[in-house]
């Protein structure tokens, strides 16, 4: 009788958690022609005429880039070639979209806020207690990379981890030597990996480091995403990959995001690029094997990078987002929520009066707005370590993706371009 009503519990409080329908029904993305939706043809073929010129002018190796407004795709198209060998690139091809995971995971950390799970200045060490008292890097001796620490002021909270202003680092990647050092002695696995690690590990490794700094005391890109995707494993009882698939990636019809791609998807993965004496050349492996999204031991669900996708599958997240939380039917975020992700959270920490940095993305304020080229204010954004991109505008429901797949300088201006001529497109 008691394993009875025990599964009878789970079943209702699964079903309680489960993705709650809406009584708002915006259609999945489609096809539609610019005019239709108050953009130039003409404009947008701007656009492509200039993505076609920086592959002839060696600037990139190929590129997918999406335009979408008011729900509908009036643009999308694939130029130039998925590596080295020159096969070419198709408009559902799958780019690995590294730092584009963060906002997804953030959506994920707040579907759970949602559910009243915890409070967002919660400390950290309440859920993951390795953390314990936060401490923070005093002395540093670079002969054998060991340290002292000194108590911080505050202690991590989870607002501090999803907004990166917790004193976290980010290993490999960081700004500071020192903690490039230590994380590197302390073994801990920076964004993406073939190795047989789960996130538990590395996060459990990571919470007896230092900090840069008192937590909430200034902005610093760190692995505060990795930690909060360990912390929805803890939260919700469930691996963080199933926790996505379930919860955001199959109710939003997301079926080309993954961390490690099903072996029938293999083959629409793009090469990561170099330039080599002035010709693209697969990225060789470095201190992590590019194919990662497709072979090793497959086991670490990154929070802050380990994604992959395709462009149309990232602007269904992100009209989701421009229909305040909902999709076809789904809500994944009430609007209230939604509303608070784009606030001001970083206050004057984060850039420099253009943009501020809320729950999830970069937000372009009033001043970016006037500069020009960025968007209307509340336009959010963000982008990856392979040089993808993408920004979505709530006042004129506009969205940009722009998917390239390359390391080092390659001289390419289509970012900065693709955003400015997206906006000079609008036409009504």
């Amino acid at each position: 009788m008691k394993t009875t009503l025990t599964t009878l519990f789970l079943i209702a409080f699964l079903t309680l958690t489960a993705q709650t329908k809406s009584v708002k029904t915006s259609p999945p993305l489609s096809k539609a022609l610019p005019a239709e939706v108050g953009m130039s043809q003409e404009r947008i073929d701007r656009i492509d005429a200039m993505l076609q010129n920086a592959i002839q002018e060696n600037q990139v190796p190929g590129v997918v880039a999406l335009i979408a407004r008011n729900g509908k795709i009036v643009y999308h198209k694939a130029h130039g070639s998925a590596n080295e060998k020159g096969e070419k690139l198709d408009e559902n091809s799958i780019f690995r979209i590294a730092s584009q995971t963060k906002a997804i995971t953030s959506t994920a950390v707040m579907m759970l806020w949602e559910e009243g799970r915890f409070r967002m200045d919660d400390p950290i060490s309440k859920y993951i207690p390795e953390f314990g008292e936060a401490q923070i890097l005093d002395t540093f001796i670079e002969t054998d990379s060991t340290y002292t620490t000194k108590p911080a002021e505050a202690q991590i909270t989870i607002r501090d981890l999803i907004t990166h202003t917790s004193g976290l680092g980010y290993g490999v990647i960081d700004g500071d030597e020192r903690f490039k050092k230590i994380y590197a002695k302390a073994g801990i696995t920076d964004l993406f990996t073939t190795e047989n690690i789960s996130i538990e590990e590395s996060v459990k490794k990571l919470a007896k480091l230092p900090l840069h700094h008192n937590p909430g005391e200034k902005f610093t890109y760190s692995e505060g995403l990795d930690v909060l995707g360990y912390f929805i494993e803890v939260v919700s009882g469930m691996p963080f990959d199933e926790f996505l698939r379930k919860r955001i990636f199959d109710p939003l019809g997301m079926n080309d995001t993954w961390f490690y791609l099903p072996k029938e998807k293999h083959d629409r993965l793009v090469a990561v690029q170099h330039k080599k004496d002035g010709k693209w050349k697969n990225y060789p492996v470095t201190f992590y094997d590019t194919d990662y999204p497709k072979k090793g031991a497959k086991r670490f669900f990154s929070g802050g990078a380990g994604l992959s996708s395709t462009a149309k599958d990232y602007a269904t997240f992100l009209q989701m987002y421009l229909n305040n939380g909902e999709l076809n039917g789904k809500r994944i975020l009430s609007r209230t929520t939604v509303q608070s992700l784009m606030g001001n959270q970083t206050e004057e920490k984060f850039g420099e009066g253009k943009k501020h940095y809320g729950l999830a993305f970069g937000v372009v304020t009033e001043e970016g707005q006037d500069a020009g080229g960025e968007g209307s204010e509340g336009t959010f954004d963000w982008g990856g370590y392979f040089s993808t991109q993408y920004f979505a505008d709530p006042k004129e429901k506009i969205i940009g993706v722009l998917m390239k797949q390359t390391q080092g300088n390659t001289g390419s201006q289509t970012s900065w371009k693709f955003r400015q001529m997206v906006f000079a497109a609008v036409d009504d």
